[in-house]
């Protein structure tokens, strides 16, 4: 774990910020700071993040079995959100494709994934959890929200698979 005291005086005002207020738009934060996404989730409170290598393939087989989440894209231009089952993909002609004709479906660039992030923070006065994929240049790929019940809590079920997959990917340290 890196000490407070050697961080640069920019990193350690951007981990002050994340501190104060998790629930901040990654994307936002990254564009005003002019860091990347990923080093804005670096920046969260270790409680609230972990972070393991770019195993694509396994996490998505593992988020296909879930049921109902959120999957969002966020661009400079754009917010697109599909919410339904995430359908199971292989790997073919250098891509990561979501096998099915309807719905979400389509071609994804597997190996520019870097890493996975399982982040658990307050988001618009709830709790959120969700996994984002990084690429190479510390990007989001997107993100895949742990889906909500009809009151609007986490649903237990894949707030579970999601804790055993952060386990299986980015174990806790220590």
């Amino acid at each position: 774990m890196t000490d407070v005291a050697v961080l640069s005086p920019a990193h350690a005002e951007l981990k002050a910020t994340m501190a104060d207020n998790p629930g901040a738009v990654i994307e936002d934060v990254a564009r005003e700071r002019q860091v990347t996404p990923r080093a804005v989730l670096e920046a969260l409170p270790a409680s609230m993040v972990r972070i393991g290598p770019g195993e694509f393939v396994a996490a998505m087989a593992d988020i296909a079995e879930w049921g109902e989440v959120t999957l969002i894209v966020h661009t400079d231009d754009a917010i697109f959100e599909f919410t339904g089952a995430i359908p199971k993909g292989e790997v073919g002609r250098g891509y990561f494709n979501l096998m099915q004709p309807k719905g979400l479906h389509g071609h994804l660039r597997h190996e520019r994934c870097a890493a996975i992030a399982f982040v658990e923070r307050p988001f618009m006065g709830k709790v959120s959890a969700f996994i984002a994929f990084l690429n190479r240049d510390g990007g989001i790929m997107f993100k895949v929200f742990v889906g909500r019940d009809e009151t609007r809590a986490l649903r237990g079920d894949q707030l579970a698979r999601f804790h055993a997959l952060a386990d299986r990917l980015a174990p806790k340290a220590g």
